[in-house]
């Protein structure tokens, strides 16, 4: 067995391609229409539509359900927060930019149908953040809870 995507329902197919495409920057993979696949390999499929397919009422739909979340890195987290905040959707914060205990920021927050966001620095400008702040290799690896090779190759691969 292969694990293929995840999939959100969604109430507007429309407003949450926008979405996905114009202020997570997603691309779209497959359009089917009532389903949409992005290359990230997680999916939103319209509500009306997905009912339909599991003979279910679409009010027993749950929405705001906080018990999953899509995932996404992003490299410079301080361009992204700008632009989450001039988007045209009102953007609804689970929390803003915090930083968690081993180096990594993050932001949750809700797409326009109450699915959980979480976007993340990579754990590669964590390091490189940590590094040029004057930590050492072995500190850096401390804090990041990361193996001093990771630390080393993330070094390297900035050249």
């Amino acid at each position: 067995m292969k694990y293929t995507c995840s999939l959100f329902v969604v109430e507007d197919i429309e407003v949450s391609r926008d979405f996905y495409e114009n202020v997570l920057n997603q691309t779209v993979k497959y359009n089917f229409g009532e389903n949409i696949t992005f290359e990230g390999d997680f999916a939103i499929h319209e509500a009306n539509h997905f009912a339909n397919l599991i003979t279910i009422e679409q009010n027993e739909i749950i929405k705001k359900a906080n018990n999953s979340e899509l995932y996404f890195e992003e490299e410079n987290i301080d361009e992204f927060i700008k632009k989450l905040e001039s988007s045209r959707y009102k953007i609804t914060y689970i929390h803003t930019l915090l930083e968690h205990p081993w180096g990594q920021r993050v932001v949750r927050f809700y797409d326009p149908d109450m699915h959980i966001i979480e976007v993340g620095e990579s754990m590669i400008s964590v390091v490189r953040r940590f590094i040029d702040s004057g930590l050492s290799i072995e500190e850096t690896s401390d804090v990041t809870q990361h193996p001093i090779e990771f630390v080393k190759m993330c070094l390297e691969n900035r050249k």
